[in-house]
């Protein structure tokens, strides 16, 4: 029987004869229901259409994405360290050629994912990579759709995945949305990796939002919580969840302006001109 993935939001399901009747991620107002309606595939099927592509964003990180671009598009990213690689966020495709790829560089030692959306088939990466475990902030547990015994849910607003990779509760986007800060990274000045907790936008600024496909924003106060959580940690680059979606230099003050002129648009200042 096939793990059915949904093909709006690309979050796989577990094992069943017939596909679910619902997808309760995309009927979360952070998403969408497709307007033709439900759909969904199976890995099977993806793997007569798609493959996963490569790219190397900077000594000791690689990016995986599914070629066509399926569902929301995002890639996942290859954090490799001597203490083992760290794959973070997720995709909804695996392949035979994913599998040696990853193994050629190393292997998983752990997963973890900034929110439901980029959960994709976190389960069956897993399984097909040994079995590392998959770190989720347990404020959304109830959107994890397919529970497994390689899941393990993280309390607090820190968590050590090994020295120098820390994942860090934001919230904004999800209640428990996290990022990852890697302290070796952008030639050891530290970089984030976001998904879109913080999203990286087409300018090489940030935004914020609560819902990005149905434009619901987020309030100031919000904003600066994740602002004011990011503070202590020094970081020059930020990864958004997507290829092109990069900050590569200065994101720390790229961050704090964004959010001024975030926090200042929402509130009708500066350049808000009304008619």
């Amino acid at each position: 029987m096939p793990a059915f993935i949904c093909t709006t939001c690309g979050v796989q399901y577990p094992v069943s004869e017939a596909p679910p009747a619902r997808c309760i991620i995309c009927e979360d107002d952070r998403q969408y229901v497709n307007a033709r309606g439900q759909s969904w595939t199976t890995m099977a099927s993806l793997r007569q259409t798609h493959f996963n592509a490569f790219r190397r964003h900077e000594a000791g990180l690689m990016g995986v994405g599914t070629m066509p671009a399926f569902a929301i598009g995002q890639r996942a990213l290859l954090v490799r360290t001597p203490q083992g690689n760290i794959l973070w966020d997720c995709i909804s495709f695996i392949d035979d050629a994913t599998v040696a790829i990853i193994t050629a560089l190393g292997g998983v030692s752990a997963i973890a994912a900034s929110h439901p959306h980029f959960y994709a088939a976190m389960v069956e990466w897993s399984h097909a990579l040994g079995g590392p475990t998959i770190h989720l902030h347990a404020s959304d547990r109830r959107f994890v759709t397919r529970l497994d015994s390689v899941i393990s849910f993280w309390e607090d607003e820190l968590l050590e995945l090994s020295p120098g990779i820390t994942l860090i509760r934001c919230g904004g986007h999800f209640p428990g949305s996290t990022v990852l800060h890697w302290a070796q990274g952008a030639g050891g000045l530290g970089a984030l990796m976001t998904g879109d907790t913080i999203q990286v936008t087409p300018d090489r600024n940030a935004s914020f939002m609560r819902s990005y496909p149905n434009l619901i924003p987020l309030n100031a106060d919000t904003v600066l919580r994740i602002t004011d959580t990011l503070e202590p940690w020094p970081f020059e680059a930020i990864y958004g969840g997507w290829w092109d979606r990069i900050i590569p230099s200065n994101a720390k003050a790229v961050l704090s302006r964004s959010a001024q002129r975030y926090v200042a648009a929402i509130a009708g200042e500066e350049g808000a001109e009304t008619y």
